[in-house]
């Protein structure tokens, strides 16, 4: 089976300096051959190093195509891919390889460590090792392979911040791939996207700024989609709607989702056209906003876009 490993950066391929540990040609390659040779790995392997590497807390969505591109281009010549990435950014790129490759009915594993592979205890080791067997299996999607789990791409989130089990995805019976008759490359764009929580008396004006200055917006609400109904809140809101910016709500609470409508203290949301984000992780839905703004210029197909499913990203039925 021939295989693409591509390495972006990350911990995983990281080693100790004096300002901390940082990315580092080298490690990662090392450990694959090293793995061929104790028959850990038996795949044919091709190895494909980005350069520059990326510490995932500077990947931007110009990485998340860069990788899709590396992937897109090689889809003839290999089964399969494996993609090395940080941890912290990780939930959003996997995201974006389910939108950002349609119709790729191949394999596509991202899997990182905790800890890097030149230090003891890393579980660096194992984590490739689970990716290329999950890789040689061959379940078409994007799939993150992390601490003995695989997880569907468009529905995972880092949970934990130092734990080798780091990542949880609710389960999703769809395939974590986007639907289309043959393969190909989605468009993206640059975009302002915003991300604005609810809390007890927010700041407002904030928000309002968000809507007369970004492209799309985020917003956490509380538990199943609810926000202070408060002129404020509605200003800005309606400023939004009025420039035609998307507006998505997700919950903050990491389990259930929303279902705008359920409670009176939500009708701020529907009055003003926010998209009714549900079960979608706050991550796929920056990326989806993203994607969303750079599949149309006019406001109806980008709500369409980012209110729709596409890879299995929302389970949860609207409410009404």
């Amino acid at each position: 089976m021939r295989i693409l490993l591509i390495h972006t950066g990350g911990t995983i391929g990281m080693v100790r300096t004096d300002s901390g540990f940082a990315p580092r040609q080298g490690i990662v390659e090392g450990a694959i051959q090293a793995l061929m040779k104790t028959g850990d790995i038996t795949a044919d392997v091709t190895i494909q190093t980005l350069d520059p590497l990326i510490d995932s807390a500077l990947a931007t969505p110009t990485d998340w195509i860069r990788v899709a591109n590396c992937i897109f281009e090689a889809r003839d010549d290999h089964d399969a891919f494996v993609v090395t990435h940080g941890t912290d950014t990780l939930a959003y790129t996997a995201g974006a390889l389910c939108l950002a490759l349609p119709g790729l009915r191949k394999p596509v594993i991202v899997t990182g460590a905790m800890l890097p592979l030149t230090v003891d205890r890393t579980d660096g080791h194992r984590n490739l090792c689970d990716a290329f067997r999950a890789a040689e299996a061959g379940a078409p999607g994007i799939w993150v392979q992390f601490a003995g789990r695989l997880l569907h791409g468009a529905r995972v989130r880092k949970s934990h911040s130092s734990s080798m089990d780091a990542f949880e995805a609710a389960p999703c019976s769809d395939e974590p791939l986007r639907a289309a008759p043959e393969p190909g490359i989605a468009a993206l764009a640059s975009h302002k996207v915003g991300v604005f929580s609810i809390t007890p008396d927010p700041c407002t004006e904030l928000l309002e700024f968000a809507a007369e200055t970004c492209d799309g917006i985020i917003l956490r609400c509380y538990g199943s989609g609810t926000a202070p109904d408060t002129s404020g809140l509605r200003a800005a809101l309606g400023k939004a709607r009025a420039r035609e910016v998307p507006v998505i709500a997700v919950s903050q609470c990491s389990e259930g989702g929303i279902k705008l409508g359920t409670y009176a203290a939500g009708q701020v949301l529907r009055d003003n056209d926010v998209i009714d984000g549900r079960d979608m992780t706050p991550e796929m839905a920056c990326v989806k906003m993203h994607f969303g703004l750079s599949q149309s210029r006019e406001y109806m197909p980008r709500r369409a876009f980012i209110g729709d499913s596409q890879c299995g990203e929302l389970t949860i039925k609207t409410v009404g």
